[in-house]
């Protein structure tokens, strides 16, 4: 008998993204909570002593590291059932060239206007990232339906990917008390994103919105001007 195991944290966007993955393919695992703090977790020093992060999958016994590599892991292992990745090879290749570009390009940006202090890389953080999601907002004009949503109106290798940004940089805003995705700017992943966070399995399995503002209140720094910069 096959031992599925997920080392993970509950408010981690890319835990969910594998727990996620394997609920589609109806894999049956157990998820381990990793402890706080995470680089400390001595479950995550033994597993992924590299990056010392969470997710960390683990099958029969071997540790497998970073969200994206344990996707095409569970879809290329567990070929029954849902596909995640598009059959076609170019759509294959450019739903992994668009996950690359959320985790490479945007998530950085992202984490500096969450956690860094200084308000000038705040700022500079968010016109970097509307940059980036304009290039995302065009993609989803020239798509037609082909990578995002499995090409078929289904959830699939993208939709998991993209809950970075379709469903916790809508919360990020709302804790920063300010405005980067709106429909105004950037309609297509908008409507993109209502659809994913609307659909059944997703309002399934995404973590309440209110659960996460709370965690992400105690730590995220809002978005605001310097003392000298507020008196006129």
């Amino acid at each position: 008998m096959e031992e599925v195991k997920l080392l993970g944290f509950w408010v981690s966007p890319f835990s969910l993204r594998v727990e996620m993955a394997l609920k589609l393919k109806g894999i049956e695992y157990e998820f381990i909570e990793a402890q706080l703090p995470i680089k400390k977790c001595p479950k995550i020093v033994k597993y992924n002593p590299i990056y010392k992060k969470v997710p960390v999958f683990l099958h029969n016994g071997k540790p497998i590291p970073e969200s994206l590599v344990i996707l095409e892991y569970i879809d290329e292992n567990w070929k029954d059932g849902t596909s995640l990745l598009p059959k076609d090879p170019y759509q294959r290749a450019m739903a992994r060239f668009w996950a690359k570009f959320m985790d490479e390009k945007c998530l950085p940006e992202i984490l500096k206007l969450c956690y860094d202090s200084n308000y000038e890389v705040k700022v500079k953080a968010m016109g970097e990232l509307q940059e980036l999601l304009k290039l995302l907002e065009n993609e989803l004009i020239k798509d037609n339906n082909k990578i995002f949503f499995g090409g078929e109106n289904k959830v699939g290798y993208m939709e998991i990917v993209s809950i970075l940004i379709t469903y916790w940089l809508g919360v990020m805003q709302e804790v920063l008390e300010v405005d980067i995705l709106n429909k105004k700017e950037f309609p297509n992943i908008c409507g993109w994103a209502d659809k994913v966070i609307s659909c059944s399995f997703m309002k399934e399995n995404l973590p309440p919105r209110e659960k996460l503002l709370a965690i992400y209140k105690e730590y995220a720094q809002p978005l605001v001007l310097p003392n000298n910069e507020l008196s006129q």
